[in-house]
């Protein structure tokens, strides 16, 4: 992006002051607007990927690579413009995870459409982040209960056998692609500038990917589109995606943060019709319906109730 365009975001999000105890205050219609450039961005990581392993010439450990090492030299950029002292490092642990989730995406989109790869990974990040709240003591409410069942529900008849399944190994990837994601979220929670925190986990997980494409070598393969696709997935939809993110959280509720989340599997899907050419199926229409209910019931009850118990 324009090193103009780079300034003025940093120069935004050095109003905001992560580590406060008062709430930024942002006009409504803009924190509208970056919540749903957050979400485009997050959204557009699905479709980069999908079409740089389906459409280009480029590996899944390459591309990998290229996200991490790009995403990392944005967000060190973002961090150092910015101005003020900031608390937060990143650590090795949250690093693997991260670079386990980067990897995972990448090979499960060799086979997976953007929209399939979309829900199973926001299903198993809510999953691994609701499944950590209940092993801590938090107490599901019936409605939360019911919630939680549609939405398994709706991932087993997503994963069951048939002409329309996705391809088993590129779900089991994804998922655990998830799991590693909701990992690396709940390790993220107060340590830190969260921007400051993402950057030091990307600079960490480099190397990690390096290895991979050192591994993977012999199976290697780089053309231009899909160089800049996976330069577009780091810089852009990560990096600078999560910037945004980090930028308009604080204005939101934490159920309100989790709520506008579930637009994204929305957006991926319709990107994958509308550039992809990709179908929509009857099973994933209904498996969608019900994985993204399911978890917005569990959500909103949570927010009505002000907080399941503790047990």
């Amino acid at each position: 992006m324009p090193f103009y365009n780079l300034l003025v975001l940093c120069r935004f999000r050095n109003r905001l002051n992560f580590i406060t105890r008062g709430k930024p205050q942002m006009s409504y219609p803009r924190m509208i607007f970056l919540t749903s450039l957050a979400m485009i961005a997050f959204a557009g990581n699905s479709l980069l990927c999908r079409a740089a392993l389906k459409h280009a010439g480029i590996d899944a450990a390459s591309f990998t690579s290229i996200r991490l090492i790009s995403g990392a030299i944005m967000l060190w950029m973002l961090v150092n413009l910015g101005r003020g002292y900031k608390i937060g490092r990143g650590n090795w642990l949250s690093a693997f995870a991260l670079f386990v989730y980067a990897a995972g995406f990448s090979y499960a989109y060799v086979s997976l459409p953007a929209s399939t790869g979309a829900l199973l990974l926001f299903g198993a990040v809510q999953a691994t982040m609701i499944g950590h709240g209940i092993r801590t003591g938090e107490r599901l409410l019936k409605l939360q209960i019911m919630g939680l069942v549609i939405a398994l529900a709706g991932l087993v008849g997503l994963l069951l056998p048939g002409l329309s399944a996705p391809p088993m190994l590129g779900s089991v990837l994804m998922l655990a692609s998830g799991i590693a994601w909701g990992v690396y979220s709940l390790r993220g929670k107060g340590a830190g500038d969260p921007l400051r925190v993402t950057a030091g986990n990307f600079m960490r997980a480099v190397p990690f990917a390096a290895a991979l494409s050192v591994v993977m070598a012999g199976r290697s393969s780089l053309d231009s589109a899909g160089f800049c696709y996976a330069l577009a997935s780091g810089a852009l939809t990560s990096g600078v995606g999560y910037s945004v993110w980090y930028t308009v959280l604080p204005a939101l509720k934490a159920a309100k943060a989790a709520t506008v989340q579930l637009s994204v599997p929305v957006i991926a899907a319709l990107g994958g019709v509308l550039l992809l050419g990709e179908p929509i199926t009857v099973r994933l229409l209904l498996s969608s319906l019900a994985i993204l209910g399911g978890i917005a019931l569990v959500i909103l009850e949570k927010q009505r109730t002000g907080g399941a118990g503790r047990g």
